[in-house]
């Protein structure tokens, strides 16, 4: 791999967990096409799944999803490595449907990446932890518990990857909203912001407020879930993580509903435009889905 080459994979990360997804978007465009220029198939396929990532954050789910395709299309004669990489590319495809609400769907790809995976290794963690919330998504606590036990058996012993210990401290903070334990899912959402504070990683900050506001609400604790979406929203909007801003204001704006100093109704008003934003970039079929969901409808509703 070239220095130049290495250097944009780099960036590209960098924007992924630990800045503006938007700003690797441009960065991993190049990267795309500098390895497949040289033919070097592994570092395009990471560079693209490197890019999903970050159109996924941003809100970009039609360019995430149009990104993922060539990355999850497998030719028998491809080495274990690309199927590593394809496995990596389904559960992010599976990460786009369930942030639109197509958790049904969403499991179908965490399927075939746990079987991609073999089960085994940061792919096989993905795939798992998204059968865990896709579970969620579908009330199905059990299912969700069973999942989330073994995509933590995968973790063990590896203290180093913040990322995957973050992420099963959302999963364990939905599940115990989901079987009626708000004042746990306080706890493990604020150990999730906490932990990702630490790793420098914002975005995921920004995430794990968002479950702790949730939680919040679900326990009685207003003013505290006031503050907490607040700081959550503010810090997703200084990143551009328009799948976070939409939530965040849209329950902030109900929080503080019809008050003088108009507070709720800008929140709301942001949380409508950050949703419209994700709409356009949908392709139809799945746009009319997106505004179609409940939540979302609701939403542009009031």
């Amino acid at each position: 791999m070239s220095a130049e080459l290495g250097s944009l994979l780099a960036a590209g990360e960098r924007a992924a967990f630990h800045g503006r997804p938007a700003a690797g978007m441009e960065v991993l465009g190049r990267a795309v096409a500098l390895a497949a220029e040289r033919g070097l198939a592994a570092e395009a396929a990471a560079a693209r799944w490197l890019l999903a990532v970050c159109a996924s954050a941003a809100g970009q789910f039609g360019r995430a999803l149009s990104t993922l395709d060539p990355l999850v299309a497998l030719d028998p004669a491809d080495p274990p490595e690309r199927r590593v990489l394809a496995a990596l590319g389904e559960a992010t495809f599976a990460s786009v449907l369930r942030q639109i609400g197509r958790h049904a769907q969403a499991r179908t790809h965490d399927e075939l990446a746990l079987a991609l995976s073999d089960a085994q290794g940061e792919a096989g963690f993905d795939a798992l932890l998204g059968l865990a919330a896709d579970a969620v998504g579908l009330g199905e606590a059990a299912v969700a518990t069973e999942s989330l036990a073994a995509a933590q058996s995968l973790a063990l012993g590896r203290s180093d990857r913040w990322r995957q210990r973050v992420r099963l401290g959302w999963v364990r903070a939905e599940i115990a909203l989901l079987e009626g334990r708000p004042r746990e899912a306080v706890e493990l959402a604020g150990a999730a912001v906490d932990l990702a504070e630490q790793s420098g990683a914002p975005r995921h900050v920004a995430k794990g407020l968002l479950f702790q506001g949730v939680a919040q609400v679900e326990s009685g604790r207003l003013d505290a879930a006031a503050g907490t979406l607040r700081r959550g929203a503010l810090l997703a909007e200084s990143l551009g993580t328009l799948p976070l801003v939409w939530p965040s204001r849209a329950m902030l704006g109900a929080l503080l509903g019809g008050r003088a100093d108009g507070r709720g109704a800008t929140s709301l008003d942001v949380a409508r435009r950050a949703v419209s934003l994700i709409a356009e970039d949908l392709p139809p079929g799945l746009r009319e889905g997106w505004l179609a969901r409940p939540d979302v409808a609701a939403l542009l509703e009031t």
